[in-house]
């Protein structure tokens, strides 16, 4: 896929060079600082070193008092309460921060997922009933609920009150709930909007904490779910969600729980982890419960004491997660010969596949896997229970909740994000809903978004990377969305002569800008088809990020290249 690279604007020279000597660094990594809003002294020291202290007063939050209020009177009067919960890695998680916290200080307290296939996404009829029939009074909804105002009318007719912990967006009247967090609501008055829905559990925990004269050091055992919540619903990471990762980090890496460490063992992960350990290795395991069957089994994952337990839950839930690769691969498959086969599909602006026969815990990847090859806004159906259901992927810059938003007549269901949003619909709308998607898409889309990108932080020359530079720069961690690993781009460079095609396509090769110079060793994943120009000894740009590569017990700079551009490239 051809990619259009963007280099970032550079910051005022001035700004940033005054900066550089205030801490004593390059002016390179004083200006990617600036890129990301630290101008100062103090808010690189507040960057760099985060303290739990950084966290906001949960009571910030609207409703919070009248949350805490309900919980301590359910306390009082002996109610029984259930923690219901969405199905993916940052409900499994927000209910395992929950559902143990309270179970502490209070006895009657039980969870529920709903059933992926049987109720669909959010708060179910069904939930309420299980609820009414088994005698619980109040529910505290996790990642989910902001939408469902039938469902809670439903409930409070059944005198069940809710409290709901929400970060998607809220439709146009807020649930007729006992309290609504939701950063995201219109009266909001919280500093911060973007907390991951296991967040807004920690903000929950942490204000029952205050009222209650519990030391926050209490807490500090569940910040490594917020992190891992933070790192699979890509959320951003910045401000409240930094110091929320950056604490949530060191509690996996120095005192992980058994079921984290036990995925670890079976992953054969033996560094510390990061942010991308957790997106492509922790997060698909703990999601491929509720994908494939019920987030219950990553519940008892999470929540396990015991390692003999958590091992056999682990293997459990590797198990799952092969059978998840396995749907993920067929169904990509089959949906990539629909397009190619298709002349009106190849030509559109949106890609929308219906199938009734695919398995609906693995569309949310398979869109994501859609883009990687056709890159447009991707919806990907299958049928459930007499319903068309599915998930949606974005590109970077367009707005897929409003363009479905805006076939909301054709819809029953409907709730997500920017770039993520999951949608149900009657077959009888399929063809209609198709259409005026694409119309919305084809009028409102920028042909700039129809095009891969690379966000390049700075150009610079080989010659600048150095172990110091790069013991700074590691120090930028943990990175993510608002933070992402700097991107980097060197011109005119060129193979030293030992570039050599590796593994199934890749490339592995020593780069430097004049015979001066040292080589740089460089892996290029996916990009062994460049290798006959570049063995020509051709120059060459190249965009890349900076790693630390070990081998043989010799741990040396590497780059990791994300595209190569020959001169004629850019004509």
């Amino acid at each position: 896929m051809n990619k259009r690279w963007v280099v970032k604007e550079e910051t005022d020279k001035e700004e940033a060079a005054k900066l550089a000597r205030e801490l004593n660094i390059n002016n390179i990594l004083a200006n990617l600082l600036v890129q990301r809003g630290v101008r100062t002294y103090d808010e690189a020291k507040k960057f760099f070193r985060p303290e739990l202290s950084h966290l906001h007063d949960p009571f910030l939050m609207k409703d919070m008092t009248q949350a805490i209020d309900r919980i301590e009177e359910a306390f009082i009067n002996k109610e029984k309460i259930l923690i219901y919960g969405d199905y993916d890695v940052d409900g499994s998680t927000a209910v395992s921060l929950v559902y143990s916290f309270i179970k502490k200080f209070y006895h009657s307290v039980d969870f529920y997922f709903p059933c992926r296939y049987a109720e669909g996404y959010g708060i179910s009829f069904k939930g309420i009933d299980y609820a009414q029939e088994n005698g619980f009074s109040l529910i505290i909804a996790l990642d989910c609920g902001i939408k469902g105002n039938d469902k809670i009318d439903y409930a409070n007719e059944r005198g069940i009150d809710f409290i709901i912990c929400d970060h998607h967006r809220p439709g146009d009247e807020l649930p007729n709930a006992v309290a609504v967090l939701d950063p995201k609501r219109v009266d909001a008055t919280y500093p911060f909007d973007e907390l991951s829905g296991c967040g807004i559990g920690f903000k929950l925990i942490q204000a029952f904490a205050i009222r209650n004269d519990i030391p926050f050091v209490e807490l500090e055992q569940y910040l490594d779910l917020c992190v891992i919540s933070i790192a699979a619903d890509i959320v951003p990471i910045v401000c409240e969600n930094r110091t929320l990762s950056y604490f949530g980090l060191k509690q996996l890496n120095n005192n992980p729980r058994p079921g984290i460490k036990a995925i670890m063992e079976m992953a054969n992960v033996k560094k510390d982890l990061t942010i991308s350990d957790i997106v492509f290795t922790i997060g698909p395991r703990i999601n491929a419960a509720g994908r494939m069957e019920n987030a219950s089994h990553a519940l008892d994952l999470l929540l396990t004491t015991n390692k003999e337990d958590a091992f056999t839950s682990g293997e459990g839930i590797n198990v799952l997660n092969k059978e998840r690769k396995t749907l993920d691969t067929s169904i990509t498959e089959h949906a990539l010969g629909i397009i190619r086969d298709d002349e009106i599909n190849l030509n559109k602006k949106s890609t929308v596949l219906f199938h009734p026969e695919w398995h609906k815990g693995v569309l949310g990847i398979v869109a994501s896997r859609l883009i990687d090859k056709y890159y447009r806004p991707t919806i990907v159906l299958t049928l459930s229970n007499e319903m068309i259901t599915g998930s949606a992927r974005s590109v970077k810059g367009f707005d897929i909740y409003n363009a479905i938003e805006s076939c909301a007549d054709l819809l029953e269901q409907f709730g997500g994000h920017k770039y993520a949003a999951g949608l149900m619909l009657k077959p009888e709308n399929m063809d209609a809903f198709t259409e005026r998607f694409e119309e919305t898409v084809a009028s409102t889309i920028e042909d700039w978004m129809l095009t891969a990108e690379v966000d390049i932080d700075s150009e610079i020359n080989l010659r600048e990377i150095s172990p110091n530079f790069f013991k700074v720069l590691k120090q930028f961690s943990p990175f993510g969305p608002g933070n992402m690993t700097p991107v980097f781009m060197s011109s005119a460079v060129y193979d030293s002569g030992y570039a050599k095609v590796v593994g199934s396509n890749h490339l592995k090769l020593a780069v430097r800008q004049d015979e001066y110079q040292l080589p740089m060793d460089c892996i290029a994943f996916q990009q062994g088809h460049q290798y006959d120009l570049i063995a020509k000894g051709l120059p060459f740009d190249i965009c890349y990020t900076i790693e630390e590569n070990e081998w043989n017990g010799k741990t040396n700079l590497q780059l990791n290249i994300r595209d190569i551009k020959f001169q004629f490239d850019y004509y």
